[in-house]
C-alpha cells in the first residue's frame, strides 16, 4: 500500500491485488488463523480475528475459506507464525515499511532485503522509517454509502480524528486503540464497513517524478508478491497516469 492524499495510491495496489486473487486469499486465511489463535474464535470477542474477517469478506472470500481458516488455528500441532516488521527504503528516499507473517524468518528477511536490492533500496534498521508514519486505524467505507458531509458528521459523533472522501470512498482515521470501538458505532449507523484495519500513515509524502514512480510501485508489487508479506506501505506520491500504467 501507498501513499497519503486520500490514500490514492492504494488503488493501484487493490487493482494489483484483485489479479492475484487466490495468494490475497491466502494471505487472509493467514492471518485469520493467526489472529484466531492468539485470541478467541469467535469474532465478536477477538477484535483482531473481526478486522480480519471484515478484510477477507471485503475481497469476497468464500464462508468456507473463512470458517476453515478458523478452525485450523485450533488444531492441535499446527503452523505457528511470528509477526515481523521490516523498514527500509526505496527509490528516491521513499521509506518503506513490510509487515509480514512468517513460519521461517531467516527466508522472509532474506526474501525482503533481495527484492529491496535488486529495486534500488536498501532495508533499514528497526525505527530507521517507522518514525515518519503515524500509527492509526482506518476504516474504509464505499463511495456510496454517504455523502462526504454526513460522513463527516458520522465520524465525529462516533469518535474519529479525520475523514478523507473522494470519488474512491471515505477513509475515516481514529486512534489505533480505538479503532473497534469506532468501527462498531460506524457500523451501527452506516452498516458494516469496508474494512476496518491499523495501518501506517505516512506523516509527509515524497513527490516521485513518473519514471521513479514506475519502479517503486514494481518494488512494491514485488515484495508484495511474497506469500509471507502481509502489508506494505510506502509514503510517496505519483501521478494518476503512472498508477493507471501499472494497473493496466
Amino acid at each position: 500500500m501507498a501513499g497519503h492524499s486520500k490514500f490514492k495510491n492504494i488503488m493501484h495496489r487493490k487493482g494489483a491485488q484483485d489479479k492475484k486473487r487466490s495468494k490475497i486469499f491466502s494471505k487472509l486465511a493467514r492471518e485469520i488463523t493467526v489472529a484466531a489463535k492468539l485470541g478467541s474464535p469467535d469474532p465478536d470477542m477477538n477484535p483482531r480475528l473481526r478486522t480480519a474477517v471484515q478484510a477477507a469478506r471485503a475481497q469476497n472470500m468464500p464462508k468456507d475459506n473463512i470458517d476453515r481458516a478458523i478452525k485450523k488455528s485450533q488444531e492441535a500441532g499446527g503452523e505457528s507464525y511470528e509477526q515481523v516488521r521490516y523498514e527500509g527504503f526505496g527509490i528516491g528516499g521513499v521509506g518503506v515499511i513490510v509487515e509480514a507473517l512468517t513460519d521461517n524468518r531467516n527466508r522472509t528477511a532474506g526474501e525482503v532485503r533481495s527484492t529491496f536490492s535488486k529495486h534500488g533500496g536498501n532495508l533499514g534498521e528497526t525505527g530507521s522509517v517507522s518514525f515518519m508514519f503515524e500509527r492509526v486505524g482506518a476504516i474504509e467505507f464505499d463511495a456510496g454509502t454517504a455523502s462526504a458531509d454526513d460522513m463527516f458528521e458520522a465520524a465525529i459523533e462516533a469518535g474519529a480524528d479525520d475523514v478523507e472522501s473522494g470519488g474512491e470512498g471515505h477513509t475515516l482515521y481514529c486512534d489505533a486503540e480505538s479503532l473497534h470501538e469506532v468501527a462498531k458505532a460506524l457500523e451501527e449507523t452506516l452498516g458494516e464497513p469496508h474494512s476496518a484495519q491499523i495501518v501506517w500513515k505516512p506523516q509527509n509524502s515524497v513527490q516521485l517524478d513518473d519514471a521513479n514512480g514506475e519502479k517503486l510501485l514494481r518494488m512494491l508489487d514485488a515484495l508484495e508478491d511474497s506469500d509471507d508479506v502481509q502489508q506494505v506501505y510506502a509514503n510517496f506520491e505519483v501521478s494518476d497516469d503512472v498508477i493507471e500504467k501499472m494497473s493496466a
